[in-house]
Order: C-alpha cells, then structure tokens, then sequence
C-alpha cells in the first residue's frame, strides 16, 4: 500500500460531479474506492465515508419531495442539504491535504 493523499483528495473532490452529472457524484468516487481500496493507503475508509454520505443526501432528497407541500418547508432543506452538498466536500477535502481526518457528520453508515 502506498499513501496517497491526492487521490484521497480527488475523491472527497469527484463528489462535486453532482453538480456537472445527475450521479456522477456517486458513481466517481465508487469507482476510485472500488479500484484502489486495496493500493491506496486509508482510501477504504475515504470511500466507504464518502459513499455513506451520498447515500444519506439521496435519502434526505427524496425525504423532503413530500414536505415541499407541507408550507414549502421542503424546499428549504432541499436548499440546505445542496448546500451541506457542495460544501462538505470542499471542507474534507482541504482536511485531507492537511493530513486531518475528514468528517462528514448527518451521514448513516450503510456501509460498514
């Protein structure tokens, strides 16, 4: 194993294909935790990080469609969640350059 911090960094970072893609965001950086699981020192706990974290933001998504009716209150953790969204990604990212450990906090541990 050899470490690598940027590809840690790379893939906290390929989240933001959100943006560009409708699921590049998640099928990114499980392609990178699936292939360098194995090469990449710490990258099996970055990966399984970051695909519990998309996971749980499809789940707060599809959460807030029935509350969107509900005074527009969806709306506005829809908006939240976007921002939470972009914004953890960027964060741990810069903390995983620095050698810190990465945080993503709201998220479900699907993936163990």
């Amino acid at each position: 194993m050899r470490e690598d911090n940027q590809m840690l960094v790379l893939t906290h970072l390929s989240q933001l294909l959100d943006l560009i893609t409708v699921v590049g965001g998640f099928v990114v950086p499980l392609i990178i935790w699936l292939t360098q699981k194995d090469k990449v020192y710490g990258m099996d706990a970055h990966g399984k990080m970051i695909l519990n974290f998309q996971i749980s933001i499809f789940i707060y998504s599809i959460i807030c469609i029935p509350l969107i009716f509900l005074l527009g209150l969806g709306i506005i953790l829809l908006i939240g969640i976007g921002i939470i969204a972009v914004v953890l990604p960027i964060v741990n990212a810069i903390k995983v350059s620095n050698g810190e450990i990465p945080n993503y906090p709201f998220s479900i541990e699907f993936i163990k």
